[in-house]
This record gives structure tokens, sequence and C-alpha cells, in this order.
């Protein structure tokens, strides 16, 4: 089942998954016990955000400013944190 995000949220990877750059992969990667996850780009620039400080209007506002000429950016970052969220990747911080 997905998960609705909203604006205010602040998204954070979940316990058990670490975000880090793989230079022999030259890509965002997410590690866990049982393996690796290789990110596209996009994914890479979402989830490097996703640190617990940040609300999802701010990524959204972050990656908008880094990328002008993107399109539709807001409803792809909704739809990503859904996915990543489905993939137990990410969660809500805690209040």
């Amino acid at each position: 089942m997905s998960e609705t995000f909203s604006g205010g949220d602040i998204p954070c990877m979940a316990s058990g998954f670490r975000l880090q750059w793989e230079e022999a992969q030259g890509c965002h990667v997410i590690l866990y016990p049982e393996g690796m996850v290789k990110l596209n780009p996009a994914a890479g620039e979402i989830l490097s955000r996703c640190d617990g400080g940040r609300t999802v209007s701010e990524i959204v506002a972050e990656l908008s400013a880094k990328f002008p000429e993107a399109d539709d950016l807001r409803n792809d970052v909704f739809n990503f944190l859904s996915t990543a969220h489905d993939n137990q990747w990410i969660q809500r911080k805690p209040a």
C-alpha cells in the first residue's frame, strides 16, 4: 500500500538502510544487510535530502531551484517518496 506524504512531513532513512555515494558504481546506492540498491540520479538527489532535517516541501523547493527546467518535479518527488516508503527505505521522522 502506497504511503501518502504531505509537504510538512520530514522523511529520513529507515533503520537498517544507509544511503551513500558509491564511486565504483558511479551513483548513489542504498546499502542494507541483504544487499544494495543502485539508484538513478533523480532518486539519489531526492534521497540525499531525506536526512530527517528537511520537510518534503523544502526538498521540493531545493530540487526545483537546482533543476529549474524539470517539469512536474513536485509530483515526481511525492511519487518517489511513496515508492521509497513502500520499499521500506524511508520513514517519517518520529515527532
